[in-house]
């Protein structure tokens, strides 16, 4: 079997849109992209390599691809080398219901993302590792197909653009298995699939009058 590991540098108010500059994804009049870049430091770095240092493949959604393979089969060498290194040999599975050119070496077309996602967790082989991809991670999600979160939250507000979860996501209970905080304040959290949702009731047994006309005006109002 093989992990879904969602890979995620968001905003406080879950933003993902356009992490790496201005020109990377202005769609929807974003003004912000670039957001990641001035606080980045040392231990935001020690985690990234973390989550890139076991073996995996990557799994992008259409417009990710379009910016991945513009920029990393040229990126080795430079400052990000041992990323692009890792980037260009591991097979990339792209998520893409159009006739899009996959240029980059190595790179797989998904017709339908939830299906063939399934099918490859069935197989055996290394992680699938997804970066950026919003559209596709919501997929993911609402399948119930992902079975870890990395996490990477930035202290800045954006307010709007792309963001990570929306009202599709299937409900589902994780536990955090690791966390670390940067100097420049980035919090790196590892979350894990922790089965179904659990709940318990505060309300007190029997409930008061007062709370029994509460949630009868709630019914009524829908």
């Amino acid at each position: 079997m093989r992990n879904v590991i969602v890979g995620a540098f968001v905003s406080l108010d879950g933003v993902m849109q356009a992490p790496g500059g201005p020109q990377e994804d202005p769609t929807g009049g974003f003004h912000y992209g670039g957001w990641v870049m001035p606080l980045i430091d040392e231990v935001f770095g020690e985690e990234v390599d973390r989550l890139f240092n076991q073996p995996f493949d990557l799994l992008l959604g259409r417009k990710t691809y379009e910016i991945f393979a513009a920029h990393w089969p040229y990126a080795e060498g430079g400052p990000d080398d041992g990323v692009a290194k890792a980037f260009n040999s591991t097979t990339k599975y792209v998520a893409t219901r159009k006739g899009l050119e996959l240029t980059w070496t190595g790179s797989v077309a998904l017709r339908d993302a939830a299906l063939d996602v399934a099918r490859l967790k069935r197989e055996n082989g290394p992680a699938l590792v997804t970066q950026g991809s919003t559209g596709l991670i919501r997929t993911l999600l609402a399948s119930d197909l992902v079975d870890e979160i990395r996490m990477f939250i930035f202290p800045v507000v954006l307010g709007g653009g792309k963001k990570l979860f929306d009202d599709g996501a299937r409900a589902a209970a994780f536990k955090l298995a690791s966390h670390r905080v940067s100097p420049n304040g980035i919090v790196m959290a590892q979350y894990v699939r922790d089965g179904a949702v659990k709940t318990e009731d505060y309300a007190m047994d029997p409930p008061t009058p007062a709370e029994v006309a509460r949630r009868e005006k709630m019914q009524r109002e829908g």
